[in-house]
């Protein structure tokens, strides 16, 4: 599975420290919603675990949650 081919919504950031802005190099994904063929699910841990691996897509999430 890919994620450029999913839908990921409903993302819940957490652990942002706003001392640590640019950086926010405590934020994660706590949980996200993924659509795929049509079905809504929440994410899986695991694929929990490959969003927050993804430090450029977490990055986005804390930026358009805080903004």
């Amino acid at each position: 599975m890919k994620f450029d081919e999913l839908h990921i919504d409903d993302v819940v950031v957490e652990g942002i420290d706003y001392s640590d802005y640019p950086d926010f190099c405590d934020a994660y994904i706590e949980s996200a919603t993924i659509i795929e063929d049509g079905e809504v699910r929440d994410a899986t841990d695991e694929e929990l675990d490959r969003l927050n691996d993804d430090r450029d897509f977490v990055y986005s999430r804390v930026i358009e949650f805080i903004y």
